[in-house]
């Protein structure tokens, strides 16, 4: 049988009604300069709306009243996509690096995937050390478990890191895995 995934559906924005596409006889208007005036005949905000050259905004269509507001529209909607544009440049994206082990690792590349450890948790990044055992070597896996201690107490040795163990060591089949992060103070 043959199956079909379909993609998920993005999220969409929030939609508001402006002028003619609101739809209540009557609403609760909110004036230019934020003032309440109350219940009152669409016809007349509508009016009102067009006499200060302005939109007529319905901001919560849930209440029995929907409440609308006299605003620039074109305005307002350009200061929200600017204020989602500069809350996406804030977010701050952690990366996992991953660092992959053997049983028989020479002390040159040891040391050089120490280094590339340290240099990617100053980076803020989170860090994964993966060990993965193949053929006669999963009947040594307390070998495997000190290699990897070894490789965390030699990073622990630097005094700029402080690490935290997000994930401890787990074993899935013949491959260990554990995640450190450099936690600032």
């Amino acid at each position: 049988m043959r199956r079909t995934y379909r993609k998920a559906k993005p999220k969409l924005e929030k939609n508001f009604r402006i002028n003619y596409q609101i739809n209540a006889p009557f609403v609760f208007l909110i004036s230019e300069t934020n003032e309440q005036i109350g219940k009152t005949p669409i016809s007349k905000a509508i009016a009102r709306a067009k006499e200060f050259e302005m939109d007529l905004v319905e901001v919560n269509p849930k209440p029995k009243f929907p409440v609308v507001k006299i605003m620039n529209y074109g305005q307002f909607k350009y200061e929200k996509e600017k204020k989602a544009h500069k809350q996406k440049v804030q977010q701050k994206r952690v990366e996992t690096k991953g660092i992959r082990l053997s049983m028989r690792i020479s002390s040159h590349d040891f040391n050089f995937k120490i280094n590339q450890a340290i240099k990617f948790l100053k980076k803020e990044n989170k860090l994964k050390i993966e060990l993965i055992l193949k053929g006669r070597e999963r009947q040594h896996s307390q070998k495997a478990v000190e290699v990897i201690n070894n490789f965390i107490i030699e990073i622990e040795k630097n005094k700029e890191l402080n690490l935290i163990r997000e994930q401890d060591l787990t074993k899935q089949g013949g491959k260990f895995t554990i995640v450190l992060v450099n936690k600032k103070n």
